[in-house]
């Protein structure tokens, strides 16, 4: 098998580091894997199967310099924008973890455990967009009961954790609850969020737009349609909690047809990367703290809607830096290495 050359952009980020310690734990076909970042991370250097990495500075002719093949990007938008495309003029395949290209038509947005097949239309512009984190824990799970019941409806209220939105979104809360213990949580600053996180919940996530729904409740709606590839509607109410890391959110969900939760559990136990965890009596379900560091998509509480028997509740649950960000990446690489080696 062919080996690449691996560029990681933002590799002193979050999901960055995340995509480093993921690539650690599998056997990618790397032959040098390149971190980057901006003038005042390069030089230092980042540890790798027992090694260091020099970091390097992003440029808009590293790409070139580096023959770099696969290039994951996870820097924010801005970022994207402007680099992405000296990596596709150098012969790589963007695989890019910001919003920018999401929504753009001629961009596939992949999640391969939901429509693999799109990775081939990477060589439109040579890039590949990786969806927001709440997106795809919940494709993950809504794909294999559309299948066997025709989804027409997701109700959705997530429970976001503050390291969504980065490093020093998590340190703040680490700040407040410490000034919280000291008797300091009044003089304590926010900046990361519009309000006091530590012993809070915030209705919002990034900002409104003209219809009352932030552009996070947005992402989840266009994005959703865009995977699925149908139209599908979906109402969202995304809410940042006080937790590090691991987003949860509860579904309801609407289908054509009538739906059993016994039904539903088997196949969602069946489904590619989704555990079921479901024994409330005792008192097992998915929660953020056991997903840490788990590249999987842990469903639980699934059961039928009171009133309609066509209506499925249920509970589901992520690790947004890993499955929501960092993972989902990786596999979108692994996958488009398969076809790469599939088509010689």
């Amino acid at each position: 098998m062919k080996k690449y050359n691996v560029a990681v952009v933002g590799a002193t980020g979050a999901v960055g580091e995340e995509i480093f310690r993921i690539f650690e734990e599998i056997d990618f076909p790397f032959n040098k894997i390149v971190p980057l970042a901006s003038e005042r991370s390069a030089g230092n250097t980042i540890t790798f199967n027992n090694g260091d990495l020099v970091i390097k500075e992003l440029t808009e002719t590293i790409f070139h310099e580096e023959e770099i093949e696969i290039a994951l990007f996870s820097a924010g938008g801005s970022i994207s924008e402007k680099y992405a495309s000296f990596a596709v003029d150098a012969g790589a395949v963007v695989i890019d973890n910001t919003s920018h290209f999401r929504m753009d038509e001629d961009v596939p947005l992949v999640v391969p455990e939901v429509n693999p097949e799109e990775i081939n239309e990477w060589k439109t512009t040579g890039i590949i967009a990786n969806p927001n984190c709440s997106t795809i824990q919940m494709v993950q799970a809504l794909k294999p009961l559309d299948d066997a019941f025709d989804l027409v409806r997701v109700d959705v209220a997530t429970y976001q954790a503050t390291s969504g939105g980065g490093k020093e979104a998590m340190e703040e809360l680490v700040t407040q609850m410490q000034d919280f213990f000291a008797f300091k949580l009044d003089d304590s600053e926010h900046k990361a969020f519009p309000h006091q996180i530590a012993l809070n919940v915030i209705p919002q996530i990034d900002v409104f737009m003209e219809n009352g729904y932030t552009k996070e409740e947005m992402k989840m709606v266009n994005e959703t349609i865009k995977i699925l590839g149908k139209n599908v509607e979906v109402c969202a109410t995304c809410v940042r909690v006080p937790t590090l890391r691991g987003h949860a959110e509860s579904l309801t969900l609407t289908f054509d047809a009538d739906v059993d939760a016994n039904e539903a559990r088997e196949i969602l136990a069946k489904a590619p990367n989704i555990i079921v965890i479901d024994n409330p009596a005792a008192s097992e379900y998915p929660m953020p703290a056991a997903c840490v560091d788990k590249n999987e998509t842990f469903v639980g509480r699934i059961r039928n809607d009171i009133y309609r028997k066509n209506v499925l509740n249920m509970f589901i649950v992520a690790d947004n830096l890993r499955v929501g960000a960092a993972t989902n990446a990786v596999r979108i690489a692994q996958k488009w290495v398969e076809i790469q080696e599939a088509t010689k």
